[in-house]
């Protein structure tokens, strides 16, 4: 997504031209000014995902125990959380190609956005966060919620 952002908004500059498709002038494969506004937050939205992952998995190493049914049970509960990362990441960047359907995005976007939140909740509430790590958890819940007001922002004549 980027590096399409830099090379002049088409996506899809990688892929050849087809002869039976003809040529690939066609203006569905770039995006619109609008579109590009978006870009920015939803690859926010990204780029928190991973380093909610990241520190998430480093609290656990540092601090997680499995020593009783509730530690246990806890690092469950971020476990299961983590696996729908991925899968909410891919659909916002699928919902991100021309030609955008900005409702499409803001929809994908909020829900990456609440499985990022709750992650963050759960790993704050568990033993594998105490205190002293409460601070990368409060500034990716900022901007979590930075990127979504800007997308909510972008999308407003959407809906």
């Amino acid at each position: 997504m980027e590096q399409a952002q830099v090379e002049g908004g088409d996506p899809y500059g990688d892929i050849m031209e087809d002869e039976e498709l003809g040529s690939r002038g066609n203006r569905d494969t770039y995006w619109s000014e609008a579109d590009r506004k978006l870009l920015n937050p939803c690859m926010g939205l990204m780029k928190a995902s991973k380093a909610c992952l990241k520190k998430v998995l480093g609290a656990v190493k540092a601090h997680g125990k499995a020593d009783t049914p509730e530690h246990v049970a806890q690092l469950d509960d971020l476990a299961d959380i983590a696996n729908e990362i991925s899968p909410s990441v891919d659909e916002l960047a699928l919902s991100m190609y021309p030609p955008m359907n900005q409702l499409a995005v803001r929809l994908n976007a909020a829900k990456l956005a609440s499985v990022l939140k709750k992650m963050l909740e759960i790993a704050r509430a568990s033993h594998a966060c105490p205190p002293s790590e409460e601070g990368w958890v409060l500034f990716l819940t900022g901007a979590v919620d930075h990127n979504m007001n800007k997308i909510k922002d972008f999308t407003q004549g959407e809906l």
